[in-house]
């Protein structure tokens, strides 16, 4: 039987790809603490031996018909994004894929009321969401599997839950698989006008777009440390305000695979909540507690320099 050993929200900005020079020109001199987090994670996570294959939903990989999940047994090639060819061009990378994984997930879409199909074409694009996290994450492991999953641009918040509880299925359904699930995304996501964002390069979080959607991701930055993703899906529709990348359909895939409101893992962040041409970019990792994702949440002993939440519960 698989399982999910850990999980991640993380940031994929093209800024990361650039040269240290340029990146601490364009940020008032320091280096931008998204690479050194991603550095850390790296070395804490990613460089253990207790998983084997990486899942990947892809906030930037859109389908309309159906979730489309990498099913090739390798996936190797140059990358060029279209987007910002300056910073990402001809990136090599080089991984093994799991079609095997991908298979049993694409088995349990009816049952979830879904639509899921495997890919294994060879010339089947990949994103920037995916490399940009392989090159800092996985390249040099060469036995460590990755595969994709695209958000549905069609598709709505119980659709991307459904796609998660297929993909947890598909995991336990896959014989020895240890898997890390990796939401690759921003949190508020609206970009400075093109004549006003070179104003807006510094990672400093005054130049997100606005205070409103600061104040917004760093609510749920601290709903996430605290375990509360219950809070966090119960206000979808306040945070669909500050247009969240994807509409965090890649968050809602993971939190599908986790136990949805009942998943109580809390999150360690790595790096610092930064600023991207105005939007919100965050590395925040869920480790397995011990008694499982959906364990019951433990209290934390109230202290004067205690954090009560919003809602007004110690946690």
């Amino acid at each position: 039987m698989g399982e999910i050993v850990g999980a991640g929200l993380l940031a994929h900005v093209p800024t990361v790809m650039l040269p240290e020079a340029t990146r601490r020109e364009l940020n008032e001199g320091r280096e931008i603490s998204l690479v050194t987090g991603l550095q850390q994670l790296r070395r804490e996570v990613f460089e253990r031996d207790d998983y084997d294959t990486v899942v990947v939903l892809d906030s930037h990989w859109a389908t309309t018909v159906e979730f489309v999940v990498t099913a090739q047994d390798r996936r190797a090639g140059l990358f060029t994004s279209e987007e910002l060819p300056r910073g990402m061009s001809r990136m090599p990378y080089d991984y093994p894929g799991d079609p095997e994984l991908a298979r049993n997930v694409a088995e349990f879409a009816e049952k979830h009321g879904t639509w899921i199909t495997p890919i294994d074409d060879a010339y089947l694009p990949v994103y920037y969401a995916t490399i940009n996290l392989w090159k800092y994450l996985g390249e040099g492991l060469p036995d460590k599997r990755w595969v994709t999953v695209g958000v549905c641009q069609t598709g709505d918040m119980e659709d991307h839950l459904r796609l998660g509880r297929a993909l947890a299925d598909g995991i336990a359904a896959t014989p020895g698989r240890r898997v890390l699930v990796v939401a690759s995304g921003a949190l508020s996501h609206t970009f400075w006008p093109l004549r006003q964002l070179r104003d807006h390069e510094s990672s400093d979080t005054r130049h997100i777009f606005t205070p409103e959607a600061r104040a917004a991701d760093l609510e749920r930055i601290a709903w996430f440390q605290q375990g509360r993703h219950d809070l966090v899906l119960d206000t979808m529709d306040e945070f669909w305000r500050y247009k969240p990348e994807a509409r965090f359909f890649h968050y809602l895939m993971m939190a599908g695979a986790l136990g949805e409101r009942a998943c109580t893992a809390r999150a360690r962040q790595y790096g610092e909540y930064e600023n991207s041409i105005g939007t919100g970019q965050a590395h925040l990792w869920f480790d397995r507690p011990a008694a499982g994702w959906t364990a019951p949440r433990t209290p934390v002993r109230h202290d004067p320099h205690h954090h009560v939440d919003p809602h007004g519960e110690d946690f």
